[in-house]
């Protein structure tokens, strides 16, 4: 995808994201145990204000949050800091350099891909805290979060910062997983200590985990209800596919 595609998603569910969240601040997030939709709305707002500034400093501030933040009023803070944010992408070019933890992405594009990815999956949280339909997820974007999460938040957490999955990953046996929708396609594989992701569906794999763009997105960053019928299907031993959605979890917490 296109940065100018990224930033035409980024308006649209940042335009969602607001008018939902206004519907009912008090409401609970129960894809976000312990959050409201208040207090979903000020993590946005924050998470917005830090990249701006990781791009205009060229590197991410700490210690972060600001204690002055905390009493800033939600939906003045998102305002806020979207704006500051979108000012800040039109300042630069894609490659300019920013400060982010993945070490391959130290761009503005990579904070601008980022934050239109964030944005669709906490407005899908806003969505589910107040009871509001889910909007579809645009196929292209879908596809783009899968590819992000596998690589950027799983494979590259486990290979630096491996003492937080050594647990999970200790008594692999080696399981092949392929992850698969329509436009993309993704071979997982672990072991001790190990998790790598390439292009294409494995040869010959352990667990396969198949569905609609939009659904598969969800399912792998947990944004399902109970009970929610969402069309992905998990084909293979329980026990296969109990490691991958731990180091799932850890990666994005």
């Amino acid at each position: 995808m296109e940065p100018s595609r990224f930033l035409g998603c980024l308006t649209d569910d940042f335009a969602r994201l607001r008018a939902v969240a206004s519907i009912d601040p008090t409401a609970a997030v129960p894809s976000c145990p312990g959050w409201s939709v208040a207090d979903l709305t000020h993590h946005v707002g924050e998470v917005y204000l830090h990249k701006t500034l990781a791009i205009r400093e060229g590197a991410e501030p700490e210690p972060w949050p600001p204690a002055d933040l905390a009493a800033e009023e939600p939906m003045a803070l998102l305002d806020r800091a979207y704006a500051g944010l979108l000012a800040e992408f039109a300042a630069h070019e894609p490659q300019d350099r920013a400060g982010s933890w993945y070490a391959p992405g130290q761009t503005v594009g990579f904070w601008i891909r980022r934050m239109a990815q964030e944005t669709v999956i906490h407005r899908i949280d806003a969505e589910l805290g107040v009871g509001a339909p889910v909007a579809p997820v645009p196929d292209d974007l879908a596809v783009d979060g899968i590819d992000e999460l596998l690589k950027v938040f799983v494979e590259y957490s486990v290979a630096e910062w491996a003492s937080a999955f050594s647990e999970i990953l200790a008594d692999s046996p080696g399981w092949t997983y392929t992850v698969r929708t329509d436009g993309g396609a993704w071979s997982v594989r672990t072991g001790p200590g190990l998790l790598r992701v390439t292009d294409g569906a494995a040869d010959a794999a352990d667990v396969t985990v198949s569905g609609p763009p939009t659904a598969l997105l969800r399912w792998l960053w947990g944004r399902e209800l109970a009970g929610e019928t969402s069309g992905v299907t998990v084909d293979g031993p329980p026990e296969a596919m109990a490691p991958l959605r731990r180091c799932i979890v850890t990666a994005t917490q």
